[in-house]
């Protein structure tokens, strides 16, 4: 059986993010071409919803869809109670209601507000848009905020960051109910990465540091050009003609990461380009990435992606 999602749409909707599920998880197919998901758009109430978009979207489903649901989804919202007062509208609660217990509830960027409203995030990890962090956690200071992540896994209630995080987020969805070959065809299909490495911190808006219109960025070249070579952060700095103490924090203003943690985030990255594009053996794809051994390159394939070496050879270089 097909599962069902139901997307509910609230009056002043993201229209990004309110397309996100239908259009990815519509994407994920059996072998056979048969669709894993009966995705279904619906509102509140029968009438149509505005969009921060500029436009307004006639739905084809009204709030009975949700009670139907094995998956409901909350996308984006401007809706004034969740979003800057902490309450939830009358009509809304009454909408949620109808969600029967076990159902999976998810909510993409701003939508979090409003599982925040319903009280459902209460003690619980979640994430929303980097930009209204601050705002989520004055409103719902009971709700254990990771402002870092793409998305938040709780079980029956998962969370994404702003906009784009959705598509992180339903492709991990497809991901745990189907498996990684299903959610790959998805995002093939979709044009977008199966996964991304890192959190949000690295989309954050930072000022540059002062003193230096460049950075650190010829040197994070340089780097990427030695991946294979023993890199030490005092080589870097000096690369950089800067102090050990100022490169780090320089480096960390611009990308969101430590030296050393986005570097292993570019080693990891080049074994899998070499894993995906050459017939290299796993000792050698690691000693090439700059890894090491091959345990290495497992421990830290699996820690940043969930698979081994080969599997991931398997999947994006069959034979």
């Amino acid at each position: 059986m097909t599962h069902r999602v139901a997307v509910l749409a609230i009056d002043e909707a993201v229209g990004y993010d309110l397309a996100i599920p239908p259009q990815v998880m519509r994407a994920a197919l059996a072998p056979d071409g048969s669709p894993l998901y009966d995705v279904v758009v619906c509102g509140i109430d029968a009438k149509p919803v505005r969009m921060t978009t500029g436009f307004t979207a006639v739905l084809d489903h009204g709030p009975e869809a949700l009670a139907a649901a094995d998956t409901v989804i909350v996308p984006g919202t401007r809706c004034a109670g969740p979003r800057f007062d902490g309450t939830l509208p009358g009509p809304v609660a009454d909408a949620l209601a109808l969600v029967r217990p076990g159902t999976r509830v998810m909510s993409i960027c701003t939508g979090a507000f409003v599982l925040g409203a319903a009280g459902l995030l209460d003690g619980r990890p979640a994430t929303t848009h980097w930009r209204f962090v601050d705002e989520f956690r004055a409103l719902y200071p009971a709700v254990e905020l990771d402002p870092d992540v793409l998305f938040v896994d709780d079980g029956d209630v998962l969370t994404s960051a702003g906009l784009g995080a959705g598509v992180d987020l339903c492709l991990h969805v497809i991901r745990r109910d189907f498996g990684s070959e299903a959610a790959n065809r998805a995002a093939r299909y979709c044009v977008v990465p199966p996964w991304r490495e890192g959190g949000q911190s690295q989309f954050i808006d930072r000022p540059l540091p002062e003193g230096g219109a460049d950075g650190v960025a010829p040197t994070r070249a340089w780097v990427l050009g030695r991946l294979h070579e023993p890199l030490e952060l005092a080589a870097m700095a000096e690369h950089a003609s800067m102090s050990v103490r100022t490169f780090s924090r320089r480096f960390r203003a611009e990308t969101g990461l430590s030296p050393g943690a986005w570097l292993v985030q570019q080693r990891v990255r080049h074994a899998r380009r070499l894993l995906e594009t050459t017939d290299l053996p796993v000792d050698q794809v690691a000693e090439r990435s700059g890894l090491g051994s091959a345990a290495s390159l497992r421990q830290h394939l699996r820690t940043s992606i969930g698979v081994s070496p080969l599997a991931y050879r398997k999947t994006f270089r069959p034979a």
